[in-house]
């Protein structure tokens, strides 16, 4: 693996990935739809482009050995107008499509355990697992399984390919900030007067980098590997970034019911703002995911090892520090205080 093109490269994922193949001294081609000021001042070939577009991916993949597939709309609001299929299904389809045709040596699809069924809960998922499907499955879930298809239905046909599914990704670089760092950033300049039930399996967004560069050398042709981490509620991550940030978070938890009453009004009131919600009732969906996401698999294959997550929220709040995006005069404490229980 030496010349690599990654889509998604502006994403919280993706901007990772980009710099762990540029320390590894790979040569790196990224698709650009839109700005790149995630990108800024990093030395990689730029190719404008859309994956719903065939056309303008050619340039993308000629002369490459390893394609990183990572774009993808996440949604917790609906299609999005069909835009989520679009992207999710015919963008990795077409990508999948352009990668055989240039004849690229392997194909990375990273997809989600979104894409998987989550119930029975009480039992664990592994790569085995239904996906989702139907009507009433989210419009976002049902995309991963159905883009998985698509691209498998590539491999099917020739493209030497493996598929990644990461959980619910935390971590550093996280320019944007993704969701889940808008979340971090909330707590720590005290913007939520709630938290919300649920939790979810989290990972550290190096980690999944780890993993995904494992798959396109070690992952066997045709397999795929979930890269999770382990499940944390909520009110832990609350409890953890307040550990470690010294900032009180707040200490009442809507229960669901109620929760699930106020999700339409904020989803409401961020459309009328013209702001990305903070949840949804699809996210409260996700947050009752099934707590056992099995990555055996992948530790075994790929030396899939995720970190605890107070280093991965220590790490992000060091970041957020240095960047000017905590509260005026807070530093980072030497060492985290304890974390209080419920």
């Amino acid at each position: 693996m030496n010349r690599v093109a990654i889509t998604g490269a502006t994403g919280h994922l993706g901007s990772n990935l980009v710099r762990a193949c540029l320390a590894e001294g790979l040569a790196v081609r990224v698709l650009v739809h839109g700005g790149d000021a995630e990108l800024a001042g990093l030395d990689v070939e730029r190719i404008p482009g859309d994956v719903t577009r065939a056309d303008t991916l050619d340039a993308l993949v000629t002369g490459v050995d390893t394609v990183f597939h990572l774009a993808a709309l996440i949604s917790i609001d609906g299609d999005q107008g069909g835009r989520v299929p679009a992207i999710n299904v015919g963008g990795a389809r077409n990508m999948a499509l352009a990668a055989r045709a240039a004849g690229v040596a392997r194909f990375v699809h990273v997809a989600s355990v979104h894409a998987f069924k989550q119930r029975p809960l009480e039992v664990p998922i592994n790569e085995g697992r239904e996906r989702v499907s139907g009507p009433n499955a989210l419009a976002y879930d049902r995309s991963k399984a159905e883009g998985e298809a698509a691209v498998r239905a590539v491999f099917a046909d020739g493209l030497n390919g493996v598929v990644v599914y990461p959980s619910g990704v935390i971590g550093p670089t996280d320019p944007r900030p993704s969701r889940m760092g808008r979340f971090f950033l909330d707590l720590a300049h005290r913007r939520l007067p709630a938290l919300t039930p649920g939790g979810f399996d989290w990972v550290d967004v190096r980690d999944v980098v780890a993993t995904v560069l494992a798959a396109a050398r070690l992952g066997r042709p045709g397999e795929g590997y979930i890269a999770s981490g382990r499940w944390a509620s909520v009110q832990e991550l609350a409890r953890i970034a307040e550990s470690i940030t010294g900032i009180p978070s707040p200490k009442w938890t809507s229960p669901m019911w109620l929760a699930r009453v106020g999700a339409p009004f904020m989803t409401l009131g961020n459309r009328l703002f013209g702001v990305d919600p903070l949840y949804t009732s699809e996210a409260l969906d996700a947050l009752e995911a099934n707590h056992a996401l099995h990555h055996h698999k992948a530790a075994a294959e790929l030396g899939h090892a995720p970190r605890p997550i107070e280093d991965t929220v220590r790490d992000l709040y060091a970041e957020y520090a240095a960047s000017g995006r905590m509260p005026a005069g807070w530093t980072l404490p030497a060492s985290p205080l304890p974390v209080a229980t419920p």
